[in-house]
């Protein structure tokens, strides 16, 4: 397929300025699961258990949008997924946050089914689909009820590993409820360091709705240098310091997954 380079730089043009120039504001920013999804499922018959802690060192620090500040909020997300056969598993969330002057609350709860193409039709790459859906308290998000659609691309090559989630996310309630779908993308690049210690990249972002994407300052973009550990097939840890690029992100937090498969 020829590449008319005219059509494209047009095309590229046109994009900026639309990215660079429209005033519209991005979904709230969601601390509580921040996370690159491999497109592997788990196990029929399995359940994993996931502790998910995020702690915001520099962030808001007053309310956004009748949000609570974000500086200092530290973040427990449980997770529990079973694995129902090799296609399909659900996942559900129970989303809570603390923070010196507001105690401990209750967020919000989500639920996630997520499907895959079984190893055995042999994908060249990996791939599963999830959706989630779930309510959220007013004080901690701009839109109460949610529903994401995420795409799950990833790929081991040798000691690399590649992982792509062009996430679309529709509110149902809440200030974003009339903006339509926004793109909210993440991606994770990673090397085997040892069979233990795995060293990667990780980023997170939200650009708002389709064709009508939001001002620089306005959209999500977030950095992670992540640590992963290999400590057997039962276990997950990750470890990273997210670093954020925009007026709308929070400026630096530290993550941790702890996960353990379970068989019952």
């Amino acid at each position: 397929m020829r590449i008319n380079l005219r059509n494209l730089l047009s095309t590229g043009i046109a994009a900026a300025i639309c990215f660079c120039f429209h005033p519209r504001q991005a979904f709230a920013q969601d601390n509580y699961e921040i996370q690159v999804y491999g497109s592997d499922t788990v196990k029929p018959g399995h359940t994993m258990f996931e502790l998910h802690s995020n702690y915001t060192i520099t962030g808001s620090t007053t309310r956004q949008e009748g949000v609570l500040p974000t500086q200092h909020q530290l973040h427990e997300t449980l997770e529990i997924t079973h694995g129902f056969n090799d296609w399909f598993e659900t996942g559900f969330y129970v989303f809570t946050s603390a923070r010196y002057d507001q105690g401990w609350d209750y967020v919000g709860s989500h639920i996630r089914p997520r499907w895959k193409v079984p190893e055995k039709y042999k994908w060249p790459v990996g791939f599963s689909i999830s959706s989630e859906v779930g309510f959220q308290r007013r004080d901690f998000s701009t839109d109460t009820w949610t529903f994401e659609l995420r795409p799950i691309v990833d790929k081991q090559l040798g000691p690399w590993y590649f992982a792509f989630n062009p996430a679309l996310e529709q509110s149902w309630a809440g200030v974003n409820a009339g903006r339509g779908i926004s793109f909210s993308p993440a991606a994770k690049v990673s090397f085997d360091v040892t069979k233990k210690v795995t060293l990667g990249f990780e980023y997170y972002g939200s650009t708002g709705p389709f064709f009508n994407w939001d001002t620089l300052p306005n959209q999500q973009h977030q950095f992670v240098p992540a640590l992963d550990l290999n400590l057997g097939a039962e276990w997950e840890f990750n470890f990273g310091v997210a670093m954020g690029l925009s007026h709308s992100t929070d400026n630096l937090l530290i993550k941790m997954i702890i996960g353990r498969r379970m068989n019952f």
